[in-house]
């Protein structure tokens, strides 16, 4: 009895635990859920929601400055009356110093402004005043010199500093010259420098095949582009040239259009507009065209011109004197320097600079010289005319770019024999993008050489960033220059005036010793 009392208290006492047992295990499952739950909704409520309000940035742009509630103040100007808020208006020290101290408007409800500037618009007067109420404004390239205008006047520093970033990102064909010359009036230094940088780089590639936008320069501009040693010279110095004396023309006759284009199969209607070509050849009086009153304005932009480089072909002298523009006497001085050069090298007395030529002389006296590539392929090149018996050629082969002392005997009467020549060269490889900015650049420094009759030798090797079309412009210097600055442009040394020709002499002078 004992015994069965005992197993069957056993048998209770198993199946009281695996019942309590199931529900445990059942209240463990239902508890882990319940806390997943827990955390999801604890997350969820914890997490910011974005949703966007009107900010108070936009509510203050939209009810003080365009609806102009409790306007305190009313500023007219081009014959339109802004309601302003003088709190507001005191960002700008312009009105600042207008509202404080002792001057009469401090105390006024209305000002008006008198507007000279024809850069400042309407438009440009509200974008302006408008940027006072925002923390960001949105700036138009085609409004853009209008609201710098309007800047400058009310001396808005950070709005001047957006408008010339913008500037500088838009500078291209339409807009370089004008960004340039407000860049100027207003000196705003980096959109002169970037302007001015794409002028040096497009000017003779792009600006030569058109007319509207090469009669846009004026002359200051013109010299400085003509001066600089950084100007891309596409093929020779003379080339140079040949785009001064269109624009010259353009600059006398503004209305100007070129002549259109036609087949073989239409009449050609012949033009009664003068010819730019040869409008200067043309005309009756023999006085060169600089020395004559409507010639002076543009004397200093040819002035610019590195004369000895217009001298190295026959074809190019005829055309100077065919042309009276420059007058023969700016040429005796490097016409006498060239026969000194060249009887200097033909007795080995120069065999070319060394990298002893001071860097300012070196660009002031180099030969400027440059070329498009089109298409990446094998490529050989030079710059033809005279250059004091030294044939160089230029050479791309597989992204590599060399120069090469070309010298073949049956030339050798017309080529230095000095068996080593020495000249110094510095290359610069641009890419540019679609607004014809520098994408990417790759200059050498001064490279100084010595090379042995046909030794060829590599200049640098292309960066993988540089693509075609591929603009190449050059520094030459073949030979030895005077280690000192160079006389005054006006006047002639007194050494061309001792033995070259002078105006109204058959013979020329020679100095008694």
């Amino acid at each position: 009895m004992g015994s069965l009392m005992s197993k069957q208290f056993a048998t209770a006492a198993q199946n009281v635990s695996q019942i309590i047992k199931g529900r445990k295990r059942k209240y463990d499952e239902d508890d882990s859920e319940s806390s997943q739950d827990e955390h999801s909704l604890d997350t969820t409520l914890n997490t910011p929601k974005r949703k966007k309000l009107l900010s108070t940035t936009q509510y203050i742009y939209q009810a003080l400055y365009k609806e102009s509630r409790s306007s305190d103040i009313s500023v007219r100007a081009l014959g339109k009356t802004f309601e302003l808020h003088k709190i507001y208006l005191c960002q700008s020290p312009y009105f600042s110093s207008m509202f404080s101290g002792n001057w009469r408007e401090s105390d006024d409800d209305f000002v008006a402004i008198e507007i000279t500037d024809p850069n400042i618009t309407i438009k440009s007067l509200d974008i302006v005043f408008g940027s006072l109420y925002q923390d960001e404004v949105v700036l138009e390239p085609l409004e853009i010199v209008g609201i710098l205008a309007t800047a400058a006047v009310f001396q808005l520093e950070g709005l001047i500093e957006k408008c010339a970033e913008v500037m500088c990102e838009t500078t291209n064909s339409e807009t370089a010259v004008n960004y340039y010359e407000t860049a100027c009036s207003y000196g705003v230094h980096s959109v002169k420098k970037v302007a001015f940088e794409w002028l040096l780089t497009n000017f003779m590639g792009f600006y030569s095949k058109s007319s509207k936008r090469l009669s846009g320069i004026d002359v200051d501009l013109m010299t400085a582009l003509a001066s600089s040693p950084n100007l891309c010279v596409m093929q020779t110095e003379f080339s140079l040239y040949i785009i001064l004396r269109s624009w010259m023309f353009l600059k006398l006759f503004p209305e100007y259009t070129p002549p259109e284009k036609t087949d073989g199969s239409k009449e050609v209607v012949p033009n009664q507009q003068p010819d730019h070509s040869t409008y200067f050849a043309k005309r009756e009086s023999d006085v060169p065209f600089l020395n004559t009153r409507e010639g002076k304005q543009f004397e200093k932009a040819f002035r610019a011109l590195r004369l000895r480089n217009l001298l190295n072909h026959y074809v190019d002298i005829r055309v100077l004197k065919q042309d009276k523009i420059i007058p023969i006497q700016w040429l005796y001085e490097p016409v006498f320097e060239q026969w000194v050069y060249m009887l200097h090298i033909d007795h080995s007395l120069d065999k070319g600079p060394t990298k002893d030529v001071d860097e300012s002389i070196f660009y002031e006296t180099c030969m400027r010289c440059g070329r498009i590539l089109q298409e990446e392929d094998f490529q050989k090149w030079r710059w033809t005319g005279f250059n004091f018996g030294l044939d160089l050629v230029l050479i791309i082969d597989a992204r590599t770019l060399s120069i090469k002392r070309h010298h073949r005997t049956e030339n050798e009467r017309l080529l230095s024999l000095q068996v080593k020549r020495q000249f110094l060269i510095k290359i610069t490889l641009i890419s540019l993008n679609d607004q014809r900015q520098i994408k990417h650049s790759q200059t050498t420094d001064i490279k100084s050489l010595s090379l042995d009759k046909n030794e060829e030798v590599h200049l640098l090797h292309m960066d993988t960033e540089l693509t075609y079309p591929l603009l190449i412009s050059a520094n030459i210097l073949v030979v030895t220059p005077p280690q000192t600055p160079k006389t005054d442009s006006n006047t002639t040394t007194q050494a061309s005036r001792e033995i070259l020709p002078q105006p109204g002499r058959s013979t020329p002078t020679v100095k008694q010793s």
